[in-house]
């Protein structure tokens, strides 16, 4: 069976600096038609690392869920940025640590019923210490943990970000 949708109309409700909100009307696979609210995202690069046995982490405030989480260092794509290039600028910035290699682990949809951005999360190797340059407004630290303590902080449930849960799980057995 086809479950294909074919858009309509795309409507803009709002077009910010970070996200557009669309409206769209869709045709459905039965023939009739529906409404689609989707966000459209740039995309985000995070950098998993690992040095000594022991994972680097940033903790940063999230205002959306009004928290503090724990978190691979990442950002946000700029436009027209590969994604490799936005984790490795990522992770000198807010960790300080210079990466001499790359390589694509996964990529992730986090909430695919709804938006189109997408995550990619690169392994770094060949590890170098560098000066931390923080983004004006932000305010984060990074910190190395052994495998034992993540798996510990995994299931008391301390660490709460997707990209973040997926490359840990996959990695620290």
């Amino acid at each position: 069976m086809n479950f294909e949708e074919k858009t309509l109309v795309k409507n803009y409700v709002y077009k910010g600096k970070i996200l557009n909100l669309r409206n769209d009307e869709v045709l459905l696979p039965d023939g009739k038609t529906s409404k689609r609210e989707i966000v459209e995202h740039s995309g985000g690069s995070a950098m998993y690392c690992e040095k000594g046995g022991k994972v680097l982490l940033v903790n940063q405030f999230r205002y959306a869920y009004n928290r503090v989480l724990y978190e691979l260092p990442a950002g946000k794509l700029n436009p027209g940025e590969n994604p490799a290039d936005t984790a490795i600028r990522e992770l000198e910035e807010e960790c300080g640590v210079k990466a001499g290699k790359v390589e694509l682990m996964f990529e992730i949809y986090p909430s695919p019923g709804y938006t189109d951005e997408i995550i990619r999360v690169y392994r770094a190797t060949e590890l170098t210490e560098t000066k931390i340059r923080l983004d004006e407004g932000e305010f984060l630290t990074s910190e190395w943990f052994d495998k034992n303590e993540l798996k510990k902080m995994i299931a008391h449930g301390e660490i709460k970000d997707g990209k973040t849960l997926v490359a840990l799980l996959s990695e620290i057995k």
